[in-house]
């Protein structure tokens, strides 16, 4: 009895307790489910002791009655506790892959050879749900974003995804390679993302083209078709045609010739000869595609003259090598024939001039 007594008037003495102390750095622990939260916490003791045990607990209301219940004999935290302080003036702990069911009250414990001192206040932990969010949205393409990470609580820097990547900055100019799905994460635990929120960048249509379905030199009476296309949000809901004589740098007056997203000619003539061009257009604006030349064959005389200029280089072509062997045949001829004369000349020119005389005499009239 007389032991006991002593031990409360040591308990009680000024100065002996307020040795013993724990602090919270923060009371209030906000997180978010799946990600890893800290509980930073420092103990103190008077100089002489020896801590030899620390533990954290966790309160729960069982039969009516708050109780700490230890959090190694709780199956749900195995594995996902950490006790990243020391046995001396380090009581912080670190829980991984945060579960709904880990909200509540947390409470730390440590002994001395001399004493167990249980913490009376604790840390609360709490979830938030990260709510990624787009300011304005839709947006026109050039005008100003902001992206928000809305959460219940005050959490360290957020960090911005987009489609999966990295977003360098959450306030930027929309361009229309922008339009995607953001999600946004705590900074350090990126591995657990807000639910993607889809940013919709509307502009008038860009990137405005013209593709004909034969290219070159058309044929009359050959069909062709122009297809408009551009690259818009809305996508282009009117389409107009038109048609200059001009070249292409020309400022000459267009001529609207047509509507609708593809320009059809089933039978091309000659005066559909000229430069085209499409205006695409939504409600928020339109542009002009370049000019496109579509050239038609007037005739067929150049088709004829391109027939004949080929005909005559393929007859020239069979042709020649007759030519050349009928003039080698020719002068060969030629070589042979002057040979002969030249000798008949010759045999002539020898006969003796008496036998000359008497031919001549026969031949003459009696």
């Amino acid at each position: 009895m007389m032991e006991s007594w002593i031990w409360i008037i040591l308990v009680v003495m000024p100065g002996t307790l307020s040795a013993y102390s724990v602090t919270f750095e923060t009371p209030n622990v906000c997180a978010v489910r799946g990600s890893s939260v800290e509980f930073r916490c420092s103990y103190n003791y008077t100089a002489a002791e020896t801590v030899l045990k620390t533990e954290w607990s966790k309160g729960e209301l069982k039969d009516g009655k708050w109780t700490r219940i230890e959090l190694s004999k709780l199956i749900l935290y195995e594995n996902r506790t950490q006790y990243i302080g020391d046995q001396l003036h380090d009581c912080s702990l670190a829980i991984h892959d945060l579960q709904d069911n880990d909200t509540g009250y947390y409470y730390f414990r440590f002994d001395t050879e001399r004493y167990g001192w249980r913490s009376k206040k604790s840390v609360y932990l709490y979830f938030t749900d990260l709510k990624a969010r787009v300011n304005p949205n839709p947006v026109r393409r050039g005008d100003n974003v902001i992206l928000e990470c809305g959460t219940s609580c005050q959490l360290s820097t957020a960090v911005w995804f987009k489609d999966g990547h990295p977003v360098a900055k959450p306030e930027f100019q929309a361009q229309t390679e922008d339009a995607g799905k953001y999600s946004c994460a705590v900074k350090g635990q990126e591995s657990v993302q807000s639910d993607p929120v889809a940013l919709d960048v509307q502009s008038p249509p860009l990137n405005v083209s013209v593709e004909l379905s034969q290219s070159g030199q058309l044929s009359e009476g050959s069909s062709v078709n122009l297809t408009c296309s551009s690259v818009a949000n809305p996508a282009a809901d009117n389409y107009t045609w038109y048609k200059s004589t001009g070249s292409p740098s020309s400022s000459s007056q267009l001529l609207q010739v047509g509507s609708g997203q593809v320009l059809s000619i089933p039978s091309v003539e000659a005066s559909h000869t000229g430069l085209y061009l499409c205006q695409a257009r939504n409600r928020l604006g339109e542009n002009n595609s370049t000019k496109v030349l579509l050239t038609v064959d007037s005739s067929d005389i150049q088709r004829v003259i391109l027939l004949v200029g080929i005909g005559v280089k393929v007859v020239i072509i069979l042709l020649l090598p007759l030519v050349i062997v009928w003039i080698w045949r020719r002068c060969l001829k030629s070589a042979v024939d002057e040979e002969e004369h030249s000798h008949d000349y010759e045999n002539i020119s020898t006969q003796p001039a008496g036998q000359k005389n008497r031919v001549t005499q026969r031949e003459m009239p009696a």
